[in-house]
């Protein structure tokens, strides 16, 4: 009797306050479509890393990579070092990864190819979440093409992320290095294998408007930043 009084009061409490009891942790839905696409691999210097985009176009990148010594202030005893950071991608790109979770049915299917010995890529998971399903898929390779297709779109914003970090190290310490990784990021981002500049605007910036920084270098950071899409670009 006494443990149902104490629930009574707790359930009137609720109501008076306008606070429902908490749900429990593994029947959560989340608010917001999400498709999350996970990798894997030993012996890479970003050996681990999870890329969360939402339907309108925001997300999420964390993980955690081997710094590259500059030979300016690097800290020579850290092996990993964990990142994380806030993103906004296209309109464009974000429908295109929605497009392709629908096809393949939020990933609630098998896509891990069967053919042996396929060479290791690192271990690669794509996953849906939404009110109307959930799913996931892990794979090294798939020979289905719309799941390579989003593995490539992916990794290109991966790529360009990871690039963006370097960025930042080499202006903070090593401005002529800053050289080579930009005409590197040219390249990559002609051949569309970096993709979504927008989400590396303010590194490209500060370097846009350094004046101790080489000419052609500002050039071409000024260039990127003419290709960023109006509903990507950063204040």
């Amino acid at each position: 009797m006494i443990v149902w009084k104490r629930l009574c009061a707790a359930s009137l409490l609720a109501v008076l306050t306008g606070f429902a009891p908490a749900q429990d942790a593994g029947s959560a839905v989340p608010a917001r479509r999400q498709v999350s696409f996970a990798f894997d691999r030993k012996g890479v210097a970003v050996g681990h890393y999870r890329l969360v985009v939402y339907e309108d176009g925001s997300g999420l990148y964390e993980g955690t990579e081997i710094p590259v010594a500059t030979g300016y202030g690097q800290p020579a005893d850290v092996s990993s070092l964990p990142f994380k950071h806030v993103i906004t991608i296209s309109q464009a790109t974000s429908a295109k990864i929605f497009s392709s979770a629908e096809r393949l049915n939020r990933f609630d299917m098998q896509c891990a190819s069967k053919l042996k010995n396929i060479a290791d890529t690192g271990t690669k998971t794509l996953k849906y979440e939404g009110r109307d399903g959930t799913g996931s898929c892990t794979y090294n390779y798939s020979e289905n093409k719309d799941v390579q297709g989003l593995t490539d779109v992916f990794q290109g914003i991966a790529e360009t992320l990871d690039t963006g970090r370097k960025l930042d190290q080499l202006h903070r310490f090593d401005r002529l290095g800053l050289d080579s990784a930009m005409k590197f990021l040219t390249q990559e981002v002609s051949s569309g294998r970096a993709l979504e500049i927008g989400t590396i605007s303010r590194s490209l910036q500060s370097i846009a408007q350094d004046t101790d920084v080489m000419a052609r270098v500002r050039n071409r950071a000024t260039e990127l930043l003419k290709q960023i899409p109006a509903d990507a670009a950063r204040p």
